[in-house]
C-alpha cells in the first residue's frame, strides 16, 4: 500500500512540476513581450526626442544664420567699397555704391559677393582685392572667421548636407572659398560638401535596382 501511494504521489508531484514549469514559461513569455513593447515604446520616445532636439537646433541655426549672413554681407560691402569705390580704383561712383547699398538694405545680403564674383577678365588681381591693403585684409579675414563659424554651426544640425551645401554654393560661400585659396599665410583645409558625382551615381544605381 505504501509503495502504491508513493508511486501515486510521485506522479502527482511530477505533474505539478510540469504544470508549474508551464505557468512559469507563460509568465516569462508575457514578461518578455511586455519588455519588448516597453523597449519599442522607449525607442520611439528616444527617436521623437532626438527629432525634436534636431528641429530646435535647426530653428536656432536659421535665426543665427540670417543675422550672420547679413553681417557678412555688410563686411563684404565694406571690402567692395575699399577696392572699387572712390577710395579704391573708383570703378563705382558714390551714386552707384549708394544704389547697391539700398539693394543690400532691401534684403539682398549677397549683392556685394555677387559683384565680386562677376568681375571678369584676366586683369582682375584677386589677391589685391582681398589682401592688397591692411584694411582689405582685415575685412577679408573677418569674413573668413564669420563664415567658418557659420559652417561649423551648420554641421551640428545637418544630417544630410543640405544646409551645408546651400552655404557652400551661395554667393558668400563661393567668394569665401576663393578668399581661403588666396590667403598669404594660412593653408586652409578644403570645404567639403556633397560629392555630386557620387550622389548621382547612387541615384542611377537605385533606379536600376528598382527597375
Amino acid at each position: 500500500m505504501g509503495t502504491f501511494l508513493e508511486g501515486a504521489f510521485a506522479f502527482l508531484a511530477f505533474l505539478w512540476l510540469v504544470i508549474g514549469l508551464f505557468i512559469q514559461q507563460s509568465v516569462l513569455a508575457e514578461n518578455n513581450e511586455e519588455l519588448r513593447r516597453n523597449n519599442a515604446h522607449s525607442e520611439k520616445q528616444t527617436q521623437a526626442i532626438a527629432a525634436t532636439e534636431m528641429n530646435a537646433r535647426q530653428e536656432t541655426f536659421f535665426k543665427i544664420a540670417e543675422s550672420t549672413r547679413r553681417q557678412l554681407g555688410s563686411i563684404t560691402g565694406l571690402l567692395f567699397l575699399s577696392s572699387q569705390g572712390p577710395i579704391g580704383n573708383n570703378a563705382y561712383s558714390t551714386e552707384d555704391l549708394a544704389e547697391i547699398w539700398t539693394q543690400f538694405a532691401g534684403g539682398d545680403v549677397e549683392v556685394f559677393s555677387r559683384l565680386f564674383l562677376t568681375m571678369g577678365g584676366e586683369e582682375v588681381d584677386w589677391f589685391d582685392l582681398f589682401y592688397g591693403t591692411e584694411i582689405r585684409r582685415r575685412h577679408t579675414e573677418n569674413l573668413l572667421v564669420g563664415y567658418d563659424r557659420l559652417l561649423e554651426l551648420a554641421k551640428g544640425c545637418d544630417t544630410d548636407n543640405i544646409i551645408l551645401d546651400s552655404l557652400i554654393y551661395s554667393g558668400h560661400g563661393i567668394l569665401n572659398i576663393r578668399m581661403r585659396e588666396l590667403h598669404p599665410d594660412i593653408k586652409f583645409e578644403p570645404i567639403v560638401g556633397t560629392d555630386t558625382e557620387q550622389y548621382l551615381d547612387s541615384m542611377i544605381n537605385s533606379g536600376l535596382k528598382s527597375s
